[in-house]
């Protein structure tokens, strides 16, 4: 019997042998440990493998998440202000992680899926629970409906931003972004937290909680401030003018970040109101 004939009847449907190519190029992934992280990148036309991730940007988005799962245990037990400091402490690791990334050209898919995760809860549930905590628990179901609205306008946004990443002007945000939705919220706790409760105060929760909430799904668009050349050189008077800036928030941080939010908010809508519509063709 000649070796093609054994061949044929060893694989009578003379199906091709897959066994011994089946292993190449997965035979690191067999090799790691279960629950490793693999990522694949093309580098040169050809797919490459990477093992584990980035501790330094992720160690940053951890920190952010803890932050925002601290605010919401403060507002559960009733210290506002400690709950409202912890979301812009958030928002502060939130802007670092991604800089940090980039100095170090440490970027993953996974530290951005991951980072887009913590924001959800420290810009998306934090805030709405610290706002519900403190007021609008006593409303009843519109309480929590305002809620919610804020809650998923936040995740809204966040799944539109990573859709869109590369698809639309760099220089400003299409909706508002979920980090000053949550500062003028969080800014409006701390700036109030110490008042009694009021029925101008509980009008005034719900106007920014609902309003943040509809403002990050809406298309209005927001000045993103990326095209600020932060390297060139600047003159003299402009470290002055950061100075200045710092010393009016030392003063009364609260009603500080609470206004300059809240106005960063309402210049979207300003904008689009006041901008020019096309003219028609006659």
């Amino acid at each position: 019997m000649t070796d093609e004939k054994k061949s044929t009847e060893s694989n009578p449907a003379n199906k091709p042998d897959v066994s011994a190519s089946a292993g190449k190029g997965t035979e690191d992934v067999h090799e790691l440990p279960p629950g490793e992280v693999i990522e694949e990148e093309l580098v040169g036309g050809a797919p490459v493998r990477h093992k584990g991730i980035f501790l330094l940007p992720n160690a940053l988005t951890t920190a952010s998440l803890f932050s925002g799962f601290y605010a919401i245990v403060s507002a559960a037990n009733g210290i506002f202000d400690n709950a409202a400091i912890a979301i812009f402490v958030s928002m502060i690791l939130d802007g670092l992680d991604g800089r940090v990334a980039r100095m170090t050209n440490t970027q993953s898919k996974f530290g951005e899926e991951y980072d887009s995760l913590a924001d959800m809860v420290a810009f998306g549930v934090a805030p709405g629970l610290v706002a519900f905590f403190w007021s609008l628990n006593g409303l009843g179901k519109l309480g929590w409906a305002v809620t919610f609205i804020y809650v998923a306008g936040t995740a809204l946004r966040l799944a539109r931003f990573n859709t869109q990443i590369g698809s639309v002007d760099k220089k400003y945000f299409v909706g508002l972004p979920s980090p000053a939705a949550a500062a003028a919220v969080a800014g409006m706790v701390w700036c109030f937290h110490a008042f009694e409760p009021a029925a101008w105060l509980t009008a005034l929760t719900l106007f920014v909680v609902a309003g943040a909430g509809v403002l990050m799904v809406s298309n209005v668009l927001y000045q993103s401030f990326k095209d600020v050349d932060m390297r060139g050189r600047v003159p003299f008077a402009a470290i002055l003018l950061v100075v200045l800036i710092f010393v009016v928030i030392a003063l009364d941080p609260a009603t500080v970040l609470f206004s300059a939010f809240l106005v960063y908010a309402l210049t979207g809508p300003v904008r689009a109101l006041f901008r020019k519509k096309p003219r028609r063709p006659a």
